[in-house]
């Protein structure tokens, strides 16, 4: 019976993930951005990120906790520890985006933006922004290929 709560657990984590991910990426900013000027936009997304992530680093320790629970229950035999080590991974990778990233991100908007509002051309800024961005899109599209591999690991046998 245990067992088959970890295992609805782990499953339950792996779908939240890859869903938020999903959404997001493919339904809810290309209609926020359809539909909201720049100024709006930017204020929700602000607003989204940080429960975003959030939700990430609670599905990724509900996922490795349950993974970790399931090898000790199977002392460990063949890809058990394969999980763990993406569960953990993707828990890094949504703490950073959540807690140093989106700040930087924001700070150099909010720099950008000023700057602009001034007149004042600023490419290397501009550049340093898009680069964090750039990075930002990159760390979901690998969070979002771990899960799908642990999507796929969920039905490898044992």
């Amino acid at each position: 019976m245990i067992e088959h709560i970890l295992i609805f657990l782990n499953l339950l984590a792996m779908g939240i993930l890859v869903g938020k991910i999903v959404f997001l990426s493919f339904v809810t900013a290309p209609v926020l951005s359809r539909t909201l000027d720049s100024e709006s936009f930017t204020r929700v997304i602000r607003s989204l990120f940080p429960p975003y992530y959030g939700l990430g680093m609670i599905s990724a320790t509900i996922g490795w906790t349950s993974s970790i629970a399931l090898g000790l229950l199977n002392n460990y035999e063949s890809l058990m520890l394969i999980p763990a080590t993406l569960w953990l991974g993707i828990l890094a990778i949504e703490f950073y985006c959540r807690t140093p990233l989106i700040g930087q991100i924001n700070e150099l908007s909010d720099e950008l933006a000023t700057k602009e509002a001034k007149g004042l051309n600023t490419p290397l800024l501009r550049k340093r922004r898009d680069g964090l961005h750039r990075l930002s899109l990159q760390l979901n599209s690998i969070v979002l290929l771990m899960g799908l591999c642990l999507i796929g690991l969920s039905g490898a046998p044992l």
